[in-house]
């Protein structure tokens, strides 16, 4: 997928802040090393820098690394693919906020994190749960429908169980897995959703006309607004898992 660094950081700044919630299961401690699996513009990264020794920001899209390193020189950012990594024993903790449901393959993901972790290291990662922006989902999807286009979600939101097996099968010990409903008042007001669709639907609305995507986007608003406008924002129906596992 294809990020817009700027529109990100400018109308989706709340991914970064839901984020700190994550930064408890963190220790501070000088002789750790940490990775931040999936940094976007580095917000979080930051953080964790006050907490460790070092600190490498990783993500998979370009821009969203050049704008990380213009916000946070100091700090060590790489362009990465998760499910090409090929670290191995070198960190204490990988972090990761808003990512995993991005990825297809969560055991290849898994794997490749407990290879890059120390012995006893920690991984501490949220992202979307089962059901997680379902209404707006039904809701692009039906848009699609209705213009002959066919939505396929590339989106992995797996239950809390499913994703502790996952984690057991590859030799995690869970200290904690856990859904949770996160309703996430969208930035812009009225604008909200459309924005959130520009972001997050890009691959999808990209290779339509301007004017299909307006439609598109328009009705899609239509379709949510009985479930997900509250009479002055959208407020999106986010639903988190958030885990805690030891190698």
């Amino acid at each position: 997928m294809d990020w817009n660094a700027t529109l990100y950081e400018e109308r989706h700044g709340f991914v970064a802040e839901y984020g700190k919630g994550l930064l408890e299961f963190v220790p501070v401690d000088p002789r750790q090393a940490i990775l931040d699996l999936g940094c976007g513009t580095g917000t979080l990264t930051s953080e964790l820098a006050a907490r460790a020794g070092t600190v490498l920001g990783l993500d998979a899209s370009p821009e969203m690394v050049t704008a990380a390193r213009a916000r946070f020189p100091d700090i060590d950012f790489i362009t990465g693919d998760a499910l090409e990594l090929s670290f191995e024993n070198r960190f204490d903790t990988v972090f990761s906020n808003a990512v995993f449901h991005w990825l297809p393959d969560h055991d290849r993901l898994l794997k490749n994190i407990r290879r890059a972790l120390k012995p006893g290291g920690r991984l501490v990662c949220e992202f979307g749960a089962k059901g997680n922006v379902a209404a707006v989902e039904n809701a692009f999807a039906r848009a699609c429908e209705e213009r002959g286009l066919r939505y396929e979600s590339r989106f992995t939101f797996p239950e809390p169980e499913a994703f502790a097996r996952q984690l057991a099968e590859n030799r995690f010990t869970c200290e904690l897995v856990v859904a949770y409903a996160r309703p996430t008042v969208l930035q812009n007001g009225e604008s909200g959703l459309r924005h959130w669709l520009r972001q997050f639907f890009a691959a999808e609305l990209r290779p339509l006309p301007e004017s299909a995507q307006e439609a598109l986007t328009s009705r899609v608003e239509e379709l949510a607004r009985p479930s997900l406008w509250n009479g002055k924002a959208w407020v999106a129906d986010y639903r988190r898992l958030r885990a805690v596992a030891h190698s």
